[in-house]
């Protein structure tokens, strides 16, 4: 095969992903504008004051519905804890409004089948419950107060008020500003993801055309014991996503090309997993709350992501759930026809434009107080030549 073919196939496969999923991020990216603009931030950080096993529930519930991109994740947990949340409950509902979204089980879905997004979702309660015992275990109580405190450098932050004011949800659903709001947080969200989910398309592409199956077979022991394959996957999924730079949605398109080239299941969700410890993300945590506990953080993610993984691979695989390597996931990507994608991506196209024509016409007042999160996200983000991702 010459290298323009190759090229050919790289495009292809990366348009076929696109293709595949542009329905579920417009559905999912939809639903968290609406949930931010009736979910008040203030209402969120009093119910995450304490560190107890509610509290931590009531985090991951949260965090769930709150559906939030990887910068604008680490945005929001700098700002309930350093607003008094406890670390356990902060760090619960970072985990759960990556792992535990919407848009993120469909495209998994979509590309890699129902046993993937069970394993993502159900495997975010599991995140969230490793990383509660870990914490508890080796709890710093001096590095986190430290972190609490610490100076950040430049500091001056922006605010802006994305939630519509109302006694209940659907008195705020129902005014007539909602509908401004809901256009604008789903702009807003797109615009810090769409650079990350482009390079997560293109990376997946190339590495299909480019890296033969039996490098990945190699790289993930394909052959070797389940005793060592197993726990070996899950600690090389996370360096995998470390190294590749594209965190949530976007590393969706390359676990479908992991998958596909033999690595374990395990393997692949500890990847998926691995989105908050990409190393960008991981300067973020450094300026947020300095080198020390930018450090702890990476360790406990890295433990978190490599336990639940391992234990997630032992149980779908004791229960017979883990699917087979049969599907030819690059044939899949690469037969366009008129079937229910097509049209689920024109209806959903159409709401996009919709919303997109609604921002355009009411453009954000830069000057209101209030919920700063995603407009410190999208500057990390762009700061490092790319956008923050979700989730």
């Amino acid at each position: 095969m010459n290298i323009s073919h190759q090229i050919g196939h790289a495009l292809l496969m990366s348009l076929g992903m696109m293709w595949q999923t542009g329905w579920t991020l417009v559905l999912g990216f939809a639903v968290s504008a609406v949930l931010q603009t009736v979910v008040p931030a203030a209402k969120m950080r009093e119910a995450l004051g304490g560190g107890g096993t509610q509290d931590i529930a009531a985090a991951t519930a949260l965090g769930a519905a709150s559906s939030s991109c990887s910068y604008a994740s680490a945005a929001i947990m700098r700002t309930l804890f350093k607003k008094g949340a406890a670390l356990s409950t902060s760090l619960a509902f970072m985990f759960a409004s990556t792992n535990l979204v919407l848009e993120l089980g469909i495209v998994l879905y979509v590309l890699m089948g129902w046993q993937f997004t069970a394993g993502e979702w159900v495997g975010g309660v599991v995140l969230v419950i490793v990383m509660s015992l870990l914490l508890k275990l080796v709890y710093p109580e001096a590095l986190i107060e430290e972190a609490r405190r610490h100076e950040e450098a430049g500091s001056g932050h922006h605010h802006m008020c994305m939630t519509v004011e109302g006694d209940t949800w659907w008195e705020r659903l129902r005014k007539p500003e909602a509908r401004v709001r809901i256009a604008q947080n789903f702009a807003m969200e797109w615009s810090m993801l769409w650079k990350d989910l482009l390079i997560g398309f293109a990376v997946g592409g190339f590495l299909a055309a480019f890296v033969p199956d039996a490098w990945w077979k190699a790289m993930f022991l394909q052959d070797a014991s389940p005793w060592i394959k197993v726990p070996f996957d899950a600690l090389i999924g996370p360096v995998v996503a470390c190294l590749t730079f594209v965190c949530s949605i976007g590393n969706v398109p390359l676990a479908a090309v992991l998958w596909a080239g033999g690595a374990s299941f395990g393997g692949v969700l500890s990847f998926l997993y691995a989105d908050l410890i990409v190393l960008p993300l991981l300067d973020v945590y450094r300026r947020y709350f300095g080198w020390r506990m930018a450090a702890f953080m990476a360790g406990l993610f890295f433990a978190t992501m490599a336990l639940s993984a391992a234990v997630m691979d032992l149980a779908f695989t004791a229960l017979g759930l883990v699917p087979s390597h049969d599907s030819d996931v690059r044939a899949q990507l690469t037969t366009f026809s008129l079937n229910y994608a097509f049209w689920l991506d024109l209806a959903f196209g159409a709401l996009a434009l919709y919303l997109f024509w609604v921002n355009r016409q009411h453009p954000m007042d830069h000057g209101h107080q209030g919920h700063q999160d995603h407009d410190d996200a999208s500057r990390d983000g762009h700061r490092r030549g790319t956008a923050p991702v979700r989730a």
